[in-house]
């Protein structure tokens, strides 16, 4: 299936406006280290990613021909799950086979571990080529010189839209991300269950909570959730915000434009506080993929994740979803979190010429195919990949992509980076653990935040 034509348009606006990352501070990335360069013991798996090669490619001199890439190349990846890990090594097993004078070692690394440990491993000794993520957090990092300019990688790519181009640049107007694919967050569910339960799909928060009610009454957890790895529920706030206060309030409100303890956002955690009773009790003790499971074991009715979750569940094959249903009809249900991972490259790769080819290989239509096959979770960013392997599920999640009318990044990749980490992490899992707090939640947000956004 061809990628819509009108998705160019749709992906424009992924990038909200902020202010330029040129401003920001080197602030920490890691949980409760606000100041500037805070130093933290990394975990010896992601600290060894610097680990020197002694085969690196020598750059062909002035004026002549291309050397062919050879040496060792180093990827730091945070594809930790089975499936999107197996995906990694596939595309790193088709370039090693396209370029045999190239040694691929791939340094994985669990995903919140890398995620979480970022900046130190990006001001160390970072692997050539490392995954990441598009727009704000891609931004942050090459404005503080933590990344390499990938212009002439791009000058080589096609398949590509200027939507997906502009994600993938810097404020200085140079490129400095190869996108490999987006997805889509909305409800998952069984077909299977809800056919033999007689459950349709709700048009309507108040469809949703009767819905809900309905599959407690059948013994059923209505909503499948987790919380331990901190990131999920920002998910499930950023939904409930864009259908409350609509896409724009959202922007804003991740640049630090508006005020987390007012009106708008309480309204927010009061619509959140009426669905917590339908959601899987003690969910900061649970990560995803055992979240996941419940849904895959039929004992949770529905589940708000990215499409990613087609991974945890029967491969995809017995998983639907449908976009989160409205709640005011003036704003509607035409919003969605639609990430873009892919790759970027360190400041001083110790192989430029073999991450560079790496980096080009990724971004084309071979390699497109080859994660297609892989991995049944996500839409593929070049339009030229083949995607004749796509299944039901990700023809849809295409589908739905090229039809919101407001598309966002995620909570944690559309704000400051140290705002995500520090701040909202954990007053979101002060408020699932207690929700009579979150006037206390509020308050602390909007504090926190004045002392972060500074101008």
């Amino acid at each position: 299936m061809s990628r819509p034509r009108s998705e160019a348009e749709y992906l424009a606006r992924l990038i909200p406006p902020s202010a330029s990352a040129t401003s920001f501070g080197r602030r920490s990335l890691l949980k409760g280290a606000l100041g500037a360069g805070a130093a933290l013991a990394l975990p010896g798996a992601l600290a060894a990613c610097g680990s020197s090669s002694s085969g690196a490619a020598k750059s062909s001199s002035a004026g002549g021909a291309a050397a062919a890439p050879s040496g060792t190349l180093k990827v730091g990846s945070n594809y930790s799950d089975d499936v999107p890990k197996k995906a990694m090594q596939a595309e790193a097993d088709a370039f090693k086979a396209a370029n045999s004078g190239v040694t691929v070692n791939i340094n994985t690394v669990d995903h919140n571990t890398f995620q979480e440990n970022i900046n130190n491993y990006l001001q160390g000794k970072p692997d050539d080529v490392f995954t990441w993520f598009a727009g704000y957090r891609m931004r942050f990092f090459a404005a503080q010189g933590l990344a390499s300019d990938l212009s002439d990688v791009w000058g080589k790519l096609t398949g590509f839209s200027d939507a997906f181009k502009k994600a993938s640049t810097g404020d200085d107007g140079k490129q400095y991300f190869v996108p490999i694919y987006n997805y889509p967050w909305a409800v998952f569910y069984r077909p299977s269950l809800w056919k033999e339960k007689g459950y349709t799909v709700p048009k309507t928060l108040d469809e949703f909570k009767t819905l809900g009610a309905q599959m407690k009454k059948d013994g059923i957890a209505p909503i499948a959730f987790a919380d331990k790895d901190g990131w999920p529920a920002m998910g499930t706030f950023d939904i409930i915000n864009m259908r409350v206060n609509g896409y724009q309030f959202h922007v804003d409100l991740m640049a630090g434009k508006k005020t987390w303890n007012g009106p708008e956002v309480k309204k927010v955690f009061d619509v959140w506080t009426e669905l917590l009773p339908l959601h899987q009790s003690d969910s900061l003790g649970r990560t995803w993929q055992e979240a996941a499971q419940s849904l895959q074991q039929k004992k949770s009715g529905m589940y708000l994740l990215g499409s990613f979750v087609a991974q945890q569940v029967d491969n995809g094959k017995d998983l639907d979803f449908f976009p989160f249903p409205e709640i005011d009809p003036a704003i509607g249900a035409d919003a969605i979190d639609a990430p873009i991972d892919g790759f970027m490259l360190a400041a001083k790769p110790s192989n430029k010429d073999a991450a560079k080819a790496f980096l080009t290989f990724l971004g084309g239509k071979e390699a497109g195919a080859i994660w297609a096959k892989s991995d049944p979770s996500n839409v593929l960013a070049n339009s030229e990949a083949d995607t004749s392997t796509y299944t039901d599920l990700q023809k849809k999640s295409a589908e739905i992509i090229s039809q919101a009318k407001s598309i966002a990044q995620f909570l944690d990749r559309d704000t400051r980076p140290d705002f995500a980490s520090t701040v909202m992490i954990p007053q979101l899992q002060a408020f699932i653990k207690d929700p009579k707090s979150v006037s206390t939640v509020l308050d602390q947000i909007e504090s926190q935040k004045k002392s972060i956004f500074v101008s």
